[in-house]
Formats: structure tokens, C-alpha cells, sequence
């Protein structure tokens, strides 16, 4: 391979990342989009790091990092980028694209989603947010409030493992006569 075949591939790969991200609702996570791009056999996951790097660090994407989970999202240079250089994405891997992604928003929206997170107030109070959803309905959003970040992390554990045991008690208890 030349060196501009090699820069092409290049453009085209990272294209293609900007290309999900901006069409799958933000944040998107780094294990979604390594699913998208492994099960669509669209790069390897080596250089798929390393471009979502890259592409952080020219300011096309911006990186968050929540709890130690890393998602992106793409930036207004990432979107004129990918507007200007749209059409150098074939059009058969762009429509591979598309059906993946529908697929997935099918599937996102069928699932069932625990979220567990916590935010610190001062250092002697968190705010733990403890959710259950399906699609677009919620089943559950429970506040509470706790006094150390070692609580508020039990909190959250517990409840990504017991959510749905949890919820079952707490509706029966809230039930009774």
C-alpha cells in the first residue's frame, strides 16, 4: 500500500468514527462504539483507539470520563469536518453503517438500563442517582443521600447488581396495605 492509499484509509477510518458518533445519542461509550466497529468488521481495535485518540486531540471529538468509563462526543470541528469530507466514506460502508445503527437503537431501546451514579457535594455528602429505564419510560429514579464516597460507591454497586430485586421489594413495601 502507498503512502496515499495508507492517508486515505486514514481520513477514511476517522471519518467513519465521526460518522457514528454523530449519528448515535450522546454520550456514546468507548464499548459501543468498539461493538459497532469489531462486529462491523470496519477497522481493528488497535488502530480504533488510537484514532478516537486522535481525533481527541485535534479537537474533533471530545472525551468524557465518568467513573472511569470513557465516551465521546463529536465536537462542532468534528461536525463541519464530517460535513465537508462526507463523501469520501463509500457509500456501501456508510449504508453498512446505517443498518448497524438502527439496529442498535432498536436494541438500546428495548433494553432495560440500570444507572448508578453518584456526584459529591462536599467531602462529607453525596448525592447518589439510582435509575432504572426502559427506552423512554422510568420505572424508578431514586436520590439519595449519603456521607462518603465509599458509601455512595456501595450504593451504586448494590444496586447495579440487585436493581431489579431491589425494585420488586420496593414496590411490594410501597404496595401494602
Amino acid at each position: 500500500m502507498n503512502s496515499v492509499e495508507s492517508n486515505r484509509e486514514l481520513a477514511e477510518n476517522k471519518l467513519i468514527l465521526l460518522y457514528i458518533i454523530n449519528n448515535i445519542e450522546p454520550p456514546v461509550s468507548n464499548l459501543l462504539i468498539t461493538k459497532i466497529i469489531l462486529e462491523n468488521k470496519l477497522m481493528n481495535y488497535i488502530f480504533l483507539q488510537q484514532y478516537l485518540d486522535e481525533l481527541c486531540d485535534g479537537k474533533f471529538l471530545e472525551k468524557l470520563d465518568a467513573d472511569n468509563k470513557k465516551s465521546y462526543r463529536i465536537s462542532p470541528a468534528g461536525k463541519q469536518g464530517l460535513d465537508y469530507f462526507i463523501s469520501l466514506i463509500p457509500a456501501g460502508t456508510k449504508s453498512r453503517i446505517d443498518e448497524a445503527l438502527l439496529d442498535y437503537r432498536k436494541r438500546i431501546k428495548n433494553e432495560t438500563s440500570v444507572i448508578a451514579d453518584f456526584v459529591a457535594v462536599n467531602e462529607n455528602e453525596y448525592i447518589t442517582n439510582l435509575k432504572i429505564c426502559e427506552g423512554s419510560f422510568t420505572y424508578i429514579d431514586l436520590k439519595l443521600t449519603v456521607g462518603s464516597r465509599n458509601d455512595a460507591r456501595k450504593l451504586c454497586n448494590n444496586w447495579t447488581v440487585n436493581s431489579e430485586k431491589l425494585y420488586k421489594k420496593i414496590m411490594a413495601d410501597l404496595d401494602e396495605n
